[in-house]
């Protein structure tokens, strides 16, 4: 009886372990993050181009609006109200380069598949996005997350604050391309 008692514990223990670790799910709050995906006309050079100027503006524009959200529900919110005014962004954008073509903003759950984002890996699985067509929305995407605002990298400089907003994926294109 003395044997078994030790051992009955640690078993006991290993159990309580092993229920435990099986109930790690994520929690809804975990997978609450709001996506950007800006898509291009095609894969044309100037298509793909735009898209990024595109994306300059769009981030430029809801920076302010974004930045200072305190919750998934309210960025969503903010994104919601501001769907018209982010296509108007995107159209002068556009216009401005010389295309034919005008965007479209949705805010919807989509699937997506797994990405990184650094060292953030978000799942597979549906997520609300702000999902801009530039035209056709044929072409290569370029994607970020709004919320939590990872787009939006806190640098000393030219607002009233002291704060400039720039987008962090935005650099290291540039850096690779040299543009």
């Amino acid at each position: 009886m003395r044997k078994t008692l030790p051992f009955a514990g640690v078993f006991f223990l290993i159990v309580v372990l092993i229920i435990l670790g099986i109930n790690t799910a994520p929690a809804a709050a975990d997978k609450a993050y709001l996506r950007i995906h800006i898509r291009a006309d095609s894969n044309l050079v100037g298509d793909q181009n735009i898209k990024y100027a595109v994306k300059d503006a769009i981030v430029d524009y809801l920076a302010p609006y974004i930045c200072g959200v305190s919750s998934y529900a309210e960025c969503r919110e903010v994104i919601r109200k501001h769907l018209r005014d982010i296509e108007t962004v995107a159209d002068k954008v556009l216009k401005c380069g010389g295309k034919t073509y005008s965007a479209r903003a949705e805010l919807k759950d989509k699937e997506f598949p797994a990405r990184a984002y650094g060292e953030l890996v978000l799942e597979s699985g549906v997520y609300d996005a702000l999902i801009v067509y530039l035209g056709s929305g044929a072409g290569d995407n370029w994607w970020c997350v709004i919320y939590p605002p990872l787009c939006f990298v806190n640098a000393q400089g030219a607002d009233s604050d002291g704060i400039t907003y720039k987008s962090k994926i935005a650099e290291i294109i540039r850096k690779i391309t040299g543009k």
